[in-house]
């Protein structure tokens, strides 16, 4: 085995027992575009998540690219490496003189050489990209592109984890308040049926109102 490839073996052991943690989202979606980048030796990468009228990407987590390079302006689905939002792995050579790249002087002034960019998919529908950015011309290779894609899909199940509890929780929230509302309006009588029943219980030795 290659050490890159048991680089990228460690790394996505790694970004399992993140997505594992207690950690928030958006921590877990940082931490994947952290590891990503370092695993690949690349300058920097990011992950853009699609607006719901699939017109726009929205940079939702960097690592490695300065601020006014992230804050560069918006990506338009259409104008930037539209290749990808189809499913496909797109690696670009020269990403300073490739016309599928929307802001290449700007790319060339962040020191950016070489680009890849994977899809986000989640339920194989793709939501957004994840792209890899080199400051030396580099070849992909089918490894860089396996583990690139592997570790997108870590960050489609973060955030779809994130959808799926906040969904639990507003649902559990409202459960508690009807609870609530329902415990007020019976009131006193409530209680002390409640400490019946409690008394009822083997071994329970609760009187009523006690």
């Amino acid at each position: 085995m290659k050490q890159s490839e048991k680089t990228y073996y460690q790394s996505l052991y790694k970004l399992v027992a993140t997505l594992n943690s207690a950690r928030s989202p958006q921590e877990i979606v940082h931490s994947v575009v952290e590891d990503v980048a370092k695993a690949m030796g690349a300058k920097g990468c990011s992950l853009m998540l699609l607006t719901p009228d699939k017109k726009v990407l929205l940079r939702t987590a960097t690592y490695g690219l300065s601020e006014w390079y992230a804050r560069k302006g918006p990506v338009f689905a259409d104008n930037s490496i539209s290749e990808t939002l189809e499913g496909k792995p797109v690696a670009i050579l020269d990403a300073t003189a490739d016309a599928r790249i929307q802001y290449q002087k700007q790319l060339k002034e962040e020191g950016i050489a070489s680009v890849l960019s994977v899809p986000v998919k989640l339920r194989e529908k793709v939501i957004g990209v994840m792209r890899v950015y080199t400051s030396e011309p580099r070849h992909f290779i089918d490894a860089d592109i396996d583990f690139a894609s592997a570790a997108a899909s870590f960050g489609a199940i973060a955030l779809e984890s994130a959808r799926f509890y906040e969904t639990i929780q507003k649902d559990y929230d409202t459960f508690v308040e009807e609870m609530l509302r329902w415990r007020a309006d019976l009131g006193y009588e409530w209680m002390i049926e409640e400490c019946t029943v409690t008394a009822k219980e083997p071994g329970t030795l609760i009187p009523p109102g006690g």
